[in-house]
């Protein structure tokens, strides 16, 4: 993978900060751990660059991520955070050990490179969530979505709310050779609790990815309390998947 600092500079200051302390002359992450069914990419040797701080108190140069509450009240409540973990033992990156509870109608939001809206059931969202969303992902973030439990009403509601809030930018399977995969580590399939998963999907904006969503699931519920995968046909390999989409969403 290829990063340059025009890639860099294109979204916002901390995609510049974040991006230099993952990133070498390469463009790959420092790789330490590595876990046998996915080796990490390659290895990087600079230290962590610090960054403004984030709201939330934690100190200069930590990653903090958002758990979303949308459509009034419905929270990601069963998508494990145990991920951000991984991401400091792969990578160079350094990460709050807890999501960060942000209105999706809010300002908060924009002060966030990677938010985790996940849930179940059929939802609708105000148009200040829409309006929102739209800008958050223009302006250079990234949303992961995860239908929990593998739900069929949440997954209607989900591309229902993508067509209207990206009316030009549909989402689309991404391949296994797409970046994504490679970032820190080099995952080349998917694998399901019962079954094959789906692809990923993702929407684009020019050559980044704004949105990437699993209609089966990468919420990781065998580290959450109180959750299961509900018969779902959740992803296995989801921690190193997430690894990569938090490094991808500083990089580019």
């Amino acid at each position: 993978m290829n990063v340059t600092n025009n890639s860099l500079t294109r979204s916002r200051p901390w995609k510049m900060a974040m991006g230099l302390a993952v990133c070498m002359a390469g463009g790959l992450l420092l790789a330490v751990d590595q876990p046998p069914q996915a080796q990490p990419a390659a290895a990087a040797h600079s230290a962590v660059v610090p960054e403004p701080k984030q709201p939330g108190g934690e100190p200069d140069g930590i990653v903090q991520v958002a758990n979303l509450v949308y459509a009034g009240t419905k929270s990601s409540t069963c998508f494990s955070d145990h991920f951000l973990i991984d991401a400091e033992k792969a990578s160079s990156i350094s990460t709050s050990r807890r999501f960060h509870s942000v209105k999706l109608g809010s300002e908060e939001l924009f002060e966030f490179p990677l938010v985790i809206m996940t849930g179940e059931g059929g939802f609708d969202l105000p148009d200040v969530e829409r309006h929102n969303l739209r800008k958050f992902v223009e302006q250079g973030g990234l949303l992961l979505a995860s239908a929990g439990c593998s739900s069929p009403d949440w997954d209607k509601s989900f591309r229902a709310e993508m067509a209207q809030i990206f009316p030009d930018h549909p989402l689309k399977a991404l391949s296994m050779d797409h970046p994504l995969f490679h970032t820190v580590y080099d995952v080349t399939q998917l694998n399901g609790l019962h079954q094959t998963p789906r692809p990923l999907e993702a929407i684009s904006m020019g050559d980044r990815v704004g949105v990437i969503y699993s209609v089966d699931g990468l919420n990781d519920t065998s580290h959450t309390t109180g959750c299961c995968c509900c018969g779902g046909n959740e992803i296995t390999n989801c921690n190193q998947i997430n690894v990569n989409i938090l490094a991808y969403a500083l990089l580019y």
